[in-house]
């Protein structure tokens, strides 16, 4: 699992790290840095698929741009920014830390330089044992190539190996004949960040027919497809799941939800939902007449029920569309499903209820976005760590507290 996220002179953010549990929930005003952030994860879900430094940001044919574009990439005046995470080692006692710096100039972006460290945690040591497994050292920064030296186990700097500056080292790293401690350790951060899902499902691109799908887009678009798709037990199973959590939502009586293939060919398919109103008999409608909120809802449980386990979720503002009496259901249900599948959910909300519903119990795992007030620049602060949160939370709950703009307050006199 990603543990933590760091970012240096990335967009509105000088110096700040975001801690990532199991389940975090991140809030904050807006223009405060929470969708900033968001998009470190998706540029390092980019480049850690093979997709060079400059499209990862600025986009070509097949994917769009960062928001902002090239242009707010760097915090102003600097031309390059950093980005570190720490990862979950394969073995216990064990982190790695990855490190990423890009030099950004107008219509060019590239590596300027790159570390992978093991670090071992030892007994009785308050310090982690750091092995770096491979590291830059830039000697012309206008050259296509950048020296990359590679441990080999033994004193010295290393293996050379002249490798691209258009993308990072770690995704050309299992190319190259190099030692396996190095290429587990490379293979352990990819696999990571290939599993960062940052989800926008779009009601209204879910309505349609949609063609049989093994993977959940990133709008969910394709529900339908994915789920008609699935082997017949596993299908069961998830409609199941979504039948159970569906129930709790409208003021009626949801009897199933299924989709199957529709068509001459049976290639496309379609989200029906079976339900009952009082005594009156059962009719069936399909994802047409879903209400936005439904169809969202059933697109953030499809993708806690398919993604890989190891996997990073992310939705902003996840109860969208949802009424605030059922914000208690998806905080329960995020935390169960996430659970049970082993994935760590990452989201951003405005709702007051919402952290109503996640209650004191949370606190740990909720992370205010917000701004200096000497800089201006971004920053992230644990809401445990505000000092006068006992005597806040002793005048209001946290949605109370949140709506009334009082914890940002009480963030900007601290800053003081």
């Amino acid at each position: 699992m990603i543990k933590e996220l760091k970012l240096e002179n990335w967009k509105s953010f000088a110096e700040a790290t975001l801690y990532i549990d199991p389940l975090t929930i991140l809030i904050g005003s807006n223009a405060s840095g929470k969708s900033n952030a968001l998009d470190a994860l998706l540029f390092l879900n980019r480049v850690s698929q093979g997709v060079a430094i400059f499209p990862a940001l600025a986009g070509d044919s097949n994917l769009p741009s960062l928001r902002g574009g090239m242009e707010w990439i760097c915090r102003k005046p600097e031309k390059q920014f950093t980005l570190s995470v720490l990862v979950e080692g394969e073995r216990d006692q064990q982190d790695y830390r990855y490190t990423l710096t890009v030099q950004v100039n107008g219509t060019k972006a590239d590596v300027s330089a790159e570390q992978l460290t093991l670090l071992t945690y030892r007994p009785r040591s308050e310090q982690a044992h750091a092995k770096t497994l491979f590291h830059t050292k830039q000697e012309d920064a206008n050259t296509p190539s950048l020296p990359t030296y590679f441990s080999t186990g033994t004193q010295g700097p290393g293996k050379r190996i002249e490798l691209s500056r258009s993308h990072t080292i770690l995704a050309q790293t299992e190319t190259l004949s190099v030692r396996k401690e190095v290429l587990d350790g490379a293979r352990a951060v990819l696999s990571k960040l290939q599993k960062i899902f940052l989800f926008d499902p779009i009601p209204s691109h879910m309505r349609a027919y949609t063609t049989l799908s093994d993977t959940l887009l990133a709008d969910g678009s394709n529900l339908a497809g994915v789920l008609a798709g699935l082997e017949d037990t596993r299908k069961d199973a998830i409609e199941r799941t979504l039948t159970h959590y569906l129930k709790e939502l409208p003021e009626r009586d949801i009897k199933r939800i299924w989709t199957e293939p529709v068509g001459k060919f049976g290639t496309d398919a379609m989200l029906y939902c079976e339900e009952e109103w009082g005594q009156q008999a059962t009719h069936e409608i399909d994802a047409r007449g879903m209400s936005d909120g439904t169809l969202r809802f059933l697109a953030i449980i499809t993708a806690l029920l398919t993604r890989e386990p190891g996997s990073l979720l992310v939705i902003e503002e996840v109860d969208n569309g949802l009424h605030p009496s059922r914000a208690h259901l998806l905080v329960t249900m995020l935390q169960t499903l996430g659970a049970e599948r082993k994935i760590d959910i990452l989201v951003t909300t405005h709702n007051p209820a919402l952290l109503d519903a996640a209650g004191v119990a949370m606190v740990p795992f909720i992370t205010v976005a917000h701004r200096d007030n000497n800089s201006g620049w971004s920053t992230f602060t644990q809401l445990e760590e505000l000092e006068p949160l006992p005597k806040l939370l002793a005048g209001g709950s946290l949605g109370t507290l949140s709506s009334q703009g009082r914890l940002e307050t009480a963030l900007k006199r601290e800053g003081t």
